[in-house]
């Protein structure tokens, strides 16, 4: 658990961003110490082979799937490490080809997000990376994106879990997160 704290205590908080009563977590230190970036990596990769390959029928993950934005600073090097490929998941219009889309429910209206209709194929498992689930709109989406294109998704890590929203209810597999908040 040194390694738990480690990363806790490299979390930045800044209150009222990005608005009044809210109190943002920001990792961006994590990531500027490379010990406590490898630290966190080395982290997440022990716990999908320790525990997500578990939940697999093939005992492998064959994809990681990032979220926009901060789930292409994790997703690309668990890949790496695990053999497995890498697929964003990002804002309408940002990537080329044929996409498939997804919408989520935000604060104030909706939004949705897209995948390339070829990047899952069926039957492949998939783990759902990001840095944060609050409500667990943009992560049901992604979840949605995969399950569309006929993959499997074993669980959803986050580096922080905001558990006062209960978002992992929302989602179609399990939530893993170093970092729980209850405010």
């Amino acid at each position: 658990m040194a390694d738990v704290d480690l990363i806790k205590s490299r979390l930045t908080a800044h209150p009222d961003f990005p608005k009044k009563g809210i109190v943002f977590l920001d990792i961006f230190p994590i990531l500027r110490e490379p010990s406590v970036f490898e630290a966190l990596i080395s982290h997440l990769e022990q716990h999908i082979n320790s525990h997500t390959i578990a939940l697999s029928p093939t005992k492998k993950v064959d994809v990681i799937v990032g979220l926009d934005a901060r789930g292409f600073l994790l997703g690309p090097i668990l890949a790496l490490r695990l053999g497995a490929a890498f697929v964003p998941v990002r804002k309408v219009g940002k990537l080329p080809g044929q996409c498939i889309q997804a919408s989520y429910e935000k604060e104030y209206g909706t939004d949705s997000f897209e995948m390339q209709a070829d990047a899952i194929k069926p039957g492949q498992t998939v783990v759902v990376v990001d840095d944060l689930i609050a409500t667990g709109g943009s992560a049901k989406a992604a979840g949605e994106l995969v399950e569309k294109l006929g993959g499997k998704t074993l669980e959803y890590i986050f580096i922080i879990e905001l558990l006062f929203l209960k978002a992992s209810s929302k989602l179609d597999a399990p939530v893993y997160s170093i970092v729980q908040s209850e405010d």
